[in-house]
């Protein structure tokens, strides 16, 4: 969760540096969709700046959870990144859809979906960055080892030995 919150910021950052270039408003669907998802009030002409943070922030943290998951199986690097970051902008987009809140992205203007995308990039190689970091102190995960095995997925390789693996992965 450490490593969403870093990503999450990093995103906010981006967004902010972003939004100075091309004088774009905040988004206010992270607080529209909180609101609906709990059951909060609707405040339609202004949205308190601590349910938008709460949301972008919240949602950064749990999302930062499963990256730390895929690094600690062995999911690392650029590649186990960009994987991430596509499970970051679907979990977004069920969210906002299923209340209400959003559309599908493939119905956005162009701009508006390039600038999400760079967005939630900057988030997924962030939280990317540290969850990896984190995990390599605790040595190969499980994909690892069988990777170093023979490089590729292959049939004729056995599992990893249990004994090899984590408590918490065996």
């Amino acid at each position: 969760m450490i490593a969403g919150l870093v990503g999450a910021l990093a995103m906010t950052a981006s967004e902010k540096l972003e939004q100075r270039w091309t004088r774009r408003p905040d988004s206010h669907v992270p607080t529209r969709t909180l609101e609906r998802l709990t059951g909060l009030s609707e405040h339609p002409r202004r949205q308190p700046r601590s349910r938008n943070l709460a949301m972008h922030l919240g949602q950064g943290m749990l999302m930062g959870g499963l990256r730390g998951v895929m690094a600690t199986a062995g999911l690392r690097g650029p590649w186990a990144s960009a994987m991430f970051g596509v499970v970051r902008l679907t979990n977004d987009q069920i969210l906002e859809n299923a209340t209400g809140v959003g559309a599908p992205p493939w119905t956005w203007p162009r701009r508006e979906l390039a600038v999400d995308l760079l967005h939630k990039g900057v988030y997924a190689a962030a939280t990317g960055l540290v969850a990896d970091t984190l995990a390599a102190w605790h040595g190969p995960g499980p994909g690892q080892w069988h990777a170093a095995l023979r490089r590729g997925r292959r049939g004729d390789v056995a599992p990893v030995p249990r004994r090899r693996l984590r408590p918490a992965v065996r």
